[in-house]
């Protein structure tokens, strides 16, 4: 009788062993603006998903199912913010550039060009603020956002119809920008366009503006080169471009097993993001040159020199301090962020072309 019995409770533990360990499926949308092709979206792609998965693998207790709509198909880059906090998807890019009134802090970086080319430096150093300044933390806590990780741009340069051989060159000549870096063309007699990535091949194809004030990752795969194919490397420098979020009520309807695996998955795609544009930057200008050879006008590349620049340098007016009076009249401590930047970057060994907290 007592064989019957074990044999009878080894029988029951064994068909109930496959209910308890049961694999969860979560289903998880994730979207962007912009396409894949542009670096920091791919890399939610190729580095950001395929992390989750192998962090909540070495368990098995949940498998994210992941409903991908990269490139616009949910929504454009004028909705990035809203379109994760409302959940019309659960995980986004949010492109900060554009959501100056509703995300002042995080636009510090587009009013302090030529600050810094370091972009692990410029994102450990904003992570770390995202961390110790609550007003920062707030800035995207508010909007039903739950930060993941932070994405950055490599070194800013110009792209034009005609060549740039002097800063005469540049009066009355329109440039796409996106969002706040029309500021960067003050004094220099430009006129920023503002738009993104996305749209700017044709806006320079129509005429609506005649080149932008761009960045190689970006440029080298909407193939703005085509139609400006005049690059000035002026090296303004890199910013803080947005990050990648979850809605929190998606967030809040996940385990913690979940929620920590997206958590560190997010940290690893910042890093990698962060030294991917460092790499990428010379290999992508290279590769324009190459493309470009045999255009109706070829792509060429010349260097700003650095006394031109230091020209460009000395006719911005302060704008990281009327951006900083601006939001404090807003009730918000820019004064104390922008100079808790400017420190954290010095001490991570930068040495900004102009102290733009010092003004």
């Amino acid at each position: 009788m007592k064989k019957i019995l074990s044999a009878l409770l080894f029988s029951a533990a064994v068909s109930f062993a496959p209910a308890a360990m049961a694999e969860e499926t979560v289903d998880i949308t994730v979207a962007s603006s912009h396409p894949t092709v542009i670096p920091w979206i791919g890399f939610i792609q190729s580095h950001f998903m395929p992390k989750v998965d192998e962090i909540l693998a070495t368990t098995g207790n949940f498998k994210i199912n992941w409903q991908e709509a990269f490139g616009g198909q949910l929504y454009k880059a004028n909705a990035t913010l809203t379109s994760v906090e409302e959940g019309v998807t659960d995980i986004g890019w949010v492109f900060s550039y554009l959501e100056a009134a509703k995300m002042p802090l995080s636009q510090v970086t587009g009013f302090t060009p030529f600050t810094t080319t370091n972009v692990p430096a410029q994102l450990g150093t904003l992570g770390e603020l995202y961390e110790t300044f609550p007003a920062f933390k707030k800035e995207w806590e508010q909007y039903n956002l739950v930060y993941l990780g932070a994405t950055g741009s490599d070194s800013y340069d110009l792209y034009t119809k005609k060549p740039i051989n002097d800063l005469s060159d540049l009066i009355g000549v329109k440039l796409s920008a996106p969002g706040v870096l029309g500021t960067w063309l003050r004094g220099v007699g430009a006129t920023a366009v503002d738009g993104a990535l996305p749209t700017f091949y044709t806006d320079i194809q129509t005429g609506v503006s005649d080149g932008a004030l761009s960045l190689a990752l970006g440029v080298l795969p909407t193939k703005i080169y085509e139609v400006a194919p005049y690059i000035t490397r002026v090296n303004f420098g890199t910013v803080f471009s947005g990050g990648l979020a979850i809605n929190k009520d998606t967030w809040d309807s996940l385990d913690t097993e979940v929620q920590d695996a997206m958590l560190a998955a997010g940290q690893y795609y910042s890093d990698e993001h962060a030294k991917d544009m460092i790499t990428r930057h010379e290999i992508f200008m290279d590769k324009m040159v190459e493309l470009g050879k045999d255009q109706d006008v070829p792509v060429t590349i010349s260097v700003m020199s650095e006394e031109m620049r230091q020209q460009w340098i000395d006719r911005l007016p302060d704008l990281a301090g009327e951006w900083a009076a601006a939001t404090e009249a807003r009730g918000i401590p820019a004064k104390a962020f922008l100079k808790a930047y400017m420190d954290g970057l010095r001490e991570k060994g930068e040495t900004p072309l102009r102290n733009w907290d010092l003004n």
